[in-house]
């Protein structure tokens, strides 16, 4: 037992909970960390501290955090395909840019470690929830390219498939079956995190398509942007 955390274990093994003190430390964190990137990439945009830009941030964290809750399919150990959850965290960077959105998605990963935890390790949790959410803020590259957003949401969740993938080989390897082709901790890791992340993104792609959520969604970036 730490300050922070404690130690649990069950028939899968030994696990990591938050204590209070825990808790409180990450919410500082997620908050220190959400109104010093404003700061820093509202400077370096020379535009002046949004206010607007930080009610629409953390309207789209809130509006995943719910999405997240919302499952319409669970694997068991770990994953699930959910409601638009990744859309709302690629927004931000789709709206405000690559540092925004970087620094949002952080936030996010922060937050659904609260929320949710399934902590082993240290570096499993950074690579689990502060990378993984983390690259979903890379839709920031695409801010200003034709169909920013299918391009940025195809970025976002490709990091975050990137680093389930390496978590999936490093950290949870040891599930891969004995034998046939998902024997390798690799392949497996791939296929069982490309299931319910590739099926949230093709659902989510197809609808982002629809002409009229296209143009809805570019009118709420005009709309944030104005004083972004």
């Amino acid at each position: 037992m730490s300050l922070f955390f404690n130690a649990v274990t069950d028939d899968w093994g030994t696990t990591y909970a938050f204590t209070p003190a825990g808790y409180a430390l990450m919410v500082v964190i997620m908050l220190v960390l959400l109104i010093a990137g404003a700061a820093i990439f509202g400077a370096r945009n020379k535009s002046k501290f949004s206010t607007k830009g930080i009610a629409f941030s953390a309207m789209a964290i809130a509006l995943a955090t719910v999405a997240s809750m919302i499952k319409l399919i669970h694997l068991p150990m770990g994953g699930s395909v959910t409601l638009f959850s990744m859309m709302f965290i690629v927004l931000i960077g789709y709206w405000f840019g690559l540092g925004t959105g970087l620094t949002a998605a952080i936030a996010y990963g922060i937050l659904q470690m609260i929320i949710d935890p399934y902590i082993i390790s240290l570096p499993q949790m950074f690579v689990d929830y502060i990378f993984a959410f983390g690259a979903l803020g890379l839709s920031g590259v695409f801010r200003n390219s034709k169909h920013g957003l299918i391009k940025g949401y195809i970025l976002g969740v490709l990091g975050r498939y990137f680093f389930a993938i390496l978590s999936g080989v490093i950290f949870f390897g040891s599930y891969a079956p004995d034998t046939g082709i998902l024997s390798s901790p690799f392949l497996y890791s791939a296929a069982y995190n490309g299931a319910y992340l590739g099926l949230e993104a093709l659902i989510t792609l197809v609808v982002i398509a629809i002409p009229a959520v296209s143009h809805a969604l570019n009118s709420v970036k005009t709309l944030a942007a104005e004083e972004a």
